[in-house]
């Protein structure tokens, strides 16, 4: 069979733009369409939480490419388009302006909708962070600002609190768990985070659900928490802003009619295909993991560049399962964390490097007597030499000794 004349990727982010790279690397030569929902030109999303959230980057250094490289893709790109609608059958994508575009692979790399506390949209100064658009918004509050409540304890809500009390902020956490990434890292490694931002001034009012936010006059004026103990009403923090990192959604609402199985993403073979000629990428992609045995779904910078890669071999007729070692990382404050695999709250965990109370260590994470990730605390080197424990440990059955 021979190989596809037309692709079209439906996403302009990080994972689109790097499975059409990928294409071209490959030997591409057919047509190549990269529609993206945004006006803006690709973009780096990691930086918008950190670096031009403080002002230490202009928007422009957040760009993936300049525009006289996209240029050398020789692709179509279109932005400001969405799509609303695919027909599987033909691989025909419907956009939001009435286009018609239809290839012979499509590719979706739609990405993650964040979700939103009830009324938010109604408030001035209640922001979500995954845009471009919505970093520039929430840098210039946070400049005018003296006080700001994040709704989140994840990756996204850490960062944000970590940045905004380095500008100068007071700062409050809040979110269900007893620490930041708890349900991620457990109690030894969130613990630390706990007290890394608790003595860098950040106020954690943790372990408590927002129930929603409080507003005068059409702007957020608090977050109310609810009750601990069932009882009323909770304790409402007064404050400038907020913050609302309460997760995300796979953007696959515009799937709704083609058939296609959706469930916590785009659901998608070992080979990261959904159905014939269509395929997934990045933060909407749920791909079932040989090595692991299990679905994955994973929302990080490194998954979308590792993912294009295999998606575009696989287009190309490589025929190749996607089994990566999962890996991300966070910086916040003068930390960087770095994990590999997948950490969880109940795996036993062991110190294996360095020394907690250094703030430099590294801790492996076993599940029934096998490694299944490792977290390093300020330790690159040796973080990245243990996730060959991992490796190790998908090969060979036996239990760690």
């Amino acid at each position: 069979m021979s190989g596809p004349t037309s692709v079209l990727v439906v996403g302009a982010a990080a994972a689109g733009l790097a499975t059409a790279e990928s294409l071209r690397r490959k030997g591409f030569q057919g047509k190549l369409t990269l529609l993206g929902d945004e006006r803006h030109l690709p973009y780096d999303r990691p930086p918008l939480s950190k670096q031009v959230l403080a002002g230490a980057w202009d928007v422009e250094r957040a760009q993936l490419r300049p525009e006289s490289a996209l240029s050398t893709l020789d692709a179509e790109i279109i932005l400001g388009d969405p799509a609303v609608g695919l027909d599987t059958a033909t691989r025909t994508v419907h956009t939001a302006s009435g286009r018609t575009l239809s290839a012979d692979a499509v590719v979706v790399a739609t990405g993650l909708r964040p979700r939103l506390l009830p009324g938010q949209t109604d408030l001035v100064g209640a922001h979500v962070l995954r845009t471009l658009d919505d970093a520039k918004a929430l840098r210039a509050d946070l400049l005018t600002a003296s006080r700001i409540v994040v709704v989140g304890d994840g990756v996204l809500g850490a960062e944000v609190a970590a940045t905004a009390r380095t500008m100068g902020l007071a700062v409050t956490m809040t979110g269900p768990q007893s620490a930041p990434l708890a349900s991620q890292f457990g109690p030894l490694v969130a613990g630390q985070l706990a007290e890394l931002h608790a003595e860098r001034g950040v106020d954690l009012r943790l372990g408590a659900a927002v129930t929603g936010l409080a507003g005068d006059d059409g702007r957020v004026t608090g977050v109310q928490l609810d009750s601990l103990f069932g009882h009323g009403r909770g304790e409402l923090l007064p404050t400038d802003l907020a913050m609302v990192a309460l997760g995300a959604e796979p953007a696959t609402e515009w799937l709704a009619s083609s058939g296609l199985p959706v469930d916590n993403g785009l659901v998608c073979d070992s080979h990261c295909r959904a159905a014939e000629g269509i395929y997934a990428v990045g933060d909407v992609a749920r791909w079932h993991h040989d090595g692991l045995g299990t679905s994955l779904r994973l929302e990080n910078r490194t998954n979308a560049a590792e993912q294009a890669r295999a998606v575009a071999a696989n287009i190309l007729g490589e025929d190749q399962p996607y089994t990566p070692i999962p890996y991300f990382w966070t910086d916040q404050f003068d930390t960087k964390i770095q994990a590999y695999g997948v950490p969880t709250a109940d795996a036993e965990v062991t110190i294996v490097d360095g020394d907690v109370a250094d703030r430099r260590f590294v801790a492996r994470y076993c599940r029934a007597g096998r490694v299944t990730g490792v977290v390093g605390w300020n330790m690159p080197k040796q973080t990245r030499q243990r996730r060959q424990e991992i490796v190790d440990s998908l090969a060979d059955p036996a239990p760690v000794p």
